[in-house]
């Protein structure tokens, strides 16, 4: 089969995450800038989380460009990467109850962490699935920010519990690891894109 099913659903529920994630937002008990700032936390939450979500859901969108089939592993394992996405909102309010303090701030890390370790999982099912000669494989290559990514994952998980505010700074490191498009998996889109 195709993975054009494949990507419609995790769009929809990458949708309905990043729904649910500003429904978590509490409106202010005020209408001046005190009032704004117990809400910090969360809305510093909620900016990471989306960066986070759209960061892995963009990067989704390029892989499967890039597959020609999927079988019942390759959806399985997708579902496993959707699942730990779909544990950000509850991060997110977990922050909001109780700030950045070491437990919920480590959970978020593991969250991430294991979308990370899931995504990763996706995309070698989706090369067992294409072969080790497929496209995807090609563009991956030692996948250098898909390992650092984990290190700092770790690392912030570890730190949450020495100081919380290092830990969200790694997590703010990591999204900005994969702000920047990646090259090899861009070139071979636009590449697949183009007309014979």
């Amino acid at each position: 089969m195709n993975a054009s099913r494949l990507e419609a659903f995790t769009d929809g529920v990458v949708a309905i995450i990043i729904t649910i994630m500003v429904l978590e937002i509490r409106v202010p008990h005020g209408a001046d800038l005190t009032a704004l700032k117990e809400d910090v936390p969360v809305l510093l939450a909620y900016v990471l989380s989306y960066v986070n979500v759209g960061i892995f859901w963009n990067n989704h969108h390029h892989m499967l460009h890039l597959t020609e089939r999927v079988n019942g592993k390759v959806l399985w394992a997708n579902l496993v990467l959707l699942f730990w996405l779909s544990l950000v909102p509850f991060m997110i309010r977990w922050i909001d109850e109780q700030g950045f303090t070491a437990l919920p701030t480590a959970g978020y890390g593991v969250v991430l962490a294991c979308a990370a370790i899931s995504y990763v999982i996706l995309q070698q099912q989706i090369i067992a699935c294409n072969g080790r000669h497929s496209r995807l494989a090609e563009a991956l290559g030692d996948d250098f920010k898909g390992k650092m990514s984990m290190i700092l994952y770790v690392a912030a998980i570890v730190l949450a519990f020495v100081r919380p505010w290092l830990a969200i700074a790694l997590y703010v490191a990591v999204a900005l690891l994969w702000l920047v498009p990646d090259t090899r998996i861009e070139s071979l889109v636009k590449k697949r894109e183009l007309p014979p």
